[in-house]
């Protein structure tokens, strides 16, 4: 089995590596104002934007040993209608997108769940994911796929320069429970001691 990116299938799903020809997929994905609220970056203007996105974001790192950089498919069309990715550094974080006519169908939490059981397989210890306060049905994901709250923190978030309080879950894949990912601020510190200064709860 390939290392990165390893083809999976679910009862309704297909999770497959994006390729070139979805650029057409990626930008309906993007470019909606209500699906782009909690995101950090802006809804894509056009179908060059969302181009430089495929590829920067996917195309490129299928050329590393190992990674987790899905395209959501639905079976029948095995067309993207949303993402998942685990990124590259030490948070091992779970990020997830879906075009909002897919939303309350249970597509996200089958397709994350599908992608955390793989990931028991491999070397990695802990995932980890983060939710916007304001957004509490992605944190409901993140519970349905076994992850546990830790804390909240708050980030100013760019390119849209927002104050975000951001909830933040883990699953470790180990069974070492007791371990806590500590995230590192936007000033380039870890919030052990970040986070004294600006706990909200945890």
């Amino acid at each position: 089995m390939t290392k990165n990116t390893p083809k999976l299938e679910t009862e309704r799903l297909i999770l497959r590596k994006f390729t070139k020809y979805d650029a057409n997929a990626m930008y309906d994905i993007l470019k909606d104002d209500e699906a782009n609220t909690f995101l950090p970056w802006f809804p894509a203007k056009n179908i060059h934007e969302a181009k430089i996105h495929l590829k920067e974001k996917y195309l490129d790192k299928y050329a590393n040993d190992i990674g987790f950089h899905y395209a959501v498919c639905i079976k029948e069309s095995n067309m993207p209608v949303g993402y998942i990715n685990i990124s590259d550094d030490d948070s091992h974080d779970l990020g997830y997108g879906l075009r909002k006519e897919y939303w309350h169908k249970g597509i996200m939490t089958e397709a994350c769940r599908a992608v955390a059981d793989i990931i028991k397989n491999t070397e990695l210890k802990y995932i980890t994911a983060t939710h916007d306060i304001n957004n509490p049905r992605s944190g409901e994901v993140m519970k349905k796929i076994g992850m546990i709250y830790k804390y909240s923190y708050e980030e100013l978030v760019q390119p849209k320069n927002m104050l975000v309080t951001f909830r933040m879950y883990q699953l470790n894949l180990d069974g070492h429970t007791e371990r806590i990912y500590k995230k590192l601020s936007s000033c380039g510190r870890r919030l052990h001691s970040y986070f004294h200064l600006r706990k909200i709860w945890g």
